[in-house]
């Protein structure tokens, strides 16, 4: 199952197990069964830590991950290869006894649930943001007893995917029922469990010399920049990483000649933790004052005080705004096809969009799909030519340009969609189970009301230094006027803000 290379970084991975092991495994005669018994007999001879047990598990094929005489609740339902892969060797190494590097107070906050709670996550290998779902969910079933959770891969478990009609992943059940789709964090998933950090631990922090708001590459680059200067230095963010964490590939970061989305995300968390950076994460901004110091409120009602803040909220996929769109999501209205195009295998889907990313999905969906109708607002394509022509030469794929979405229609799930030819005025209807949205983003400004200066698109207007025209307010990345949305931009612009935030309070 495993090639030599993998082999070769898994055995080194192994040797940092601290305790037993115990896999039971649960299979039957079928083909998926049979490459999980090669699979967990191939770990049990790298390790004399791992053993392997036959017996019945609630779902066949799977495996639980356990200590000696102790079941610890996590379970892998599909063969955890492709982005999951790391969510195994990680469970290994967790259920060894091998500490996780998560945060103490986190730790303790997981300890302290009371109640049973039996977590289900569904998952495709091709989706990049479920493993931190299925990481999250996993430690925290090894931390507290009271907690079980079970990966499920949506391509062994077909049936079941099509009678909960689960049409994204992530896709997290507790105790049966439905509790959320889409990435979460464990800071997240706790917060939706009822463990909140309390306001008062937020407003008895003595005011930041530098507050960054944002943990995307240009907030994690601001904070990093403005700490190497020796001041006090805060970062709060909702999760670190920002879309960065629903982009499959990378291929055009300096330096880089390929990374993922979450890998390099983790990266940026890790390199700020380096600092003295004081770390408020599953935060979201509310509002923005300036008084004697910089205040930002806080959704929980916190308010931090700075001398300087410098925005990086970054942006968000735009809504296209037709009536199903909201109805419709996670059922049939998508926005990430790596994440959850292998749901539609064999089905029609729509993708409404055609520049870069558009083009992009639909070349990918094309590959897994029974049909793909491409729909772009403007008379011509924007996407890259060299896209366009790798789209035209697809023999499941049709082009509508010129054309505005009217509806996404369904009952309980998407069953097509209604368009209308801008030139003519005449409306089309194409039936399809699908709808992927790739119109491109919109900056996470909302909150800032009139506080700042933005733009009519809602981006931030900044200066060659990074400021707004506030002084002491910095913005940077995508949430700003910048003309170009990449992210090796948004870490240079958070370097800028930093500095200029840096040089505003020298001179104040």
């Amino acid at each position: 199952m495993l090639d030599s290379d993998i082999k070769s970084q898994l055995n080194q991975y192994l040797q940092l197990m601290e305790g037993d092991v115990l896999i039971k495994v649960s299979v039957g005669e079928d083909d998926v069964s049979k490459n999980m018994l090669e699979l967990v007999n191939e770990l049990a001879t790298m390790s004399s830590k791992i053993k392997v047990e036959r017996t019945q598990l609630n779902r066949t094929p799977s495996f639980s991950v356990n200590r000696a005489g102790e079941d610890t609740g996590v379970t892998f339902a599909g063969i955890p290869l492709g982005h999951e892969f790391t969510s195994l060797v990680l469970a290994l190494l967790q259920v060894s006894g091998r500490a996780p590097k998560v945060e103490e107070k986190v730790i303790n906050e997981i300890k302290n649930i009371k109640g049973e709670y039996h977590f289900e996550t569904y998952i495709s290998l091709s989706c990049q943001v479920c493993p931190e779902v299925v990481q999250a969910l996993n430690l925290m079933s090894v931390v507290n007893h009271g907690i079980t959770h079970t990966m499920i891969d949506g391509a062994s478990f077909k049936e079941e995917v099509e009678s909960k009609e689960i049409m994204a992943v992530p896709s997290v059940y507790l105790n049966g029922e439905f509790f959320g789709s889409g990435l979460m964090t464990v800071e997240e998933i706790l917060s939706k469990l009822g463990s909140k950090p309390d306001a008062s631990e937020f407003n008895n922090r003595e005011p930041y010399d530098v507050l960054v708001v944002g943990g995307g590459p240009a907030g994690a680059s601001a904070a990093i920049y403005a700490a190497r200067k020796g001041i006090r230095t805060g970062i709060v963010a909702e999760r670190f990483g920002g879309q960065v964490l629903d982009t499959m590939s990378i291929e055009n970061f300096i330096s880089v000649k390929y990374t993922e989305g979450p890998k390099l995300a983790a990266s940026l968390e890790e390199h700020v933790r380096e600092y003295n950076v004081d770390i408020m994460k599953a935060q979201r901004a509310k509002g923005l004052q300036k008084k004697e110091f910089i205040e930002v409120e806080l959704e929980n009602g916190a308010v931090l005080k700075s001398k300087a803040v410098i925005l990086s909220t970054g942006a968000r996929w735009r809504n296209v705004g037709a009536p199903g769109e909201a109805e419709f999501k996670n059922k049939g209205v998508a926005y990430c096809p790596h994440c959850d195009g292998p749901l539609f295998a064999g089905k029609d889907v729509a993708v409404i969009g055609g520049g870069n990313s558009g083009i992009e999905a639909a070349i990918d969906l094309a590959g897994i799909v029974k049909h793909v109708t491409v729909l772009e607002f403007m008379p011509e394509l924007k996407a890259d030519e060299v896209l366009q022509k790798r789209l035209y030469s697809l023999p499941n794929v049709t082009v509508y340009k010129n054309v505005q979405t009217k509806e996404i229609t369904g009952t309980n799930k998407v069953d097509g969609i209604t368009f209308v030819h801008r030139d003519t005025g005449k409306e089309e209807h194409v039936e399809l189970q699908g709808v992927f949205v790739q119109i491109g983003l919109v900056p996470n400004t909302d909150w800032l009301g009139d506080s700042v200066e933005r733009s009519r698109f809602g981006e931030i207007i900044v200066d060659s230094h990074g400021a707004t025209n506030v002084p002491g307010v910095f913005a940077a990345g995508d949430c700003t006027n910048s003309p170009y949305k990449q992210i090796i931009i948004s870490m240079g612009s958070g370097a800028t803000a930093a500095l200029g935030a840096f040089d505003y309070m020298i001179r104040n």
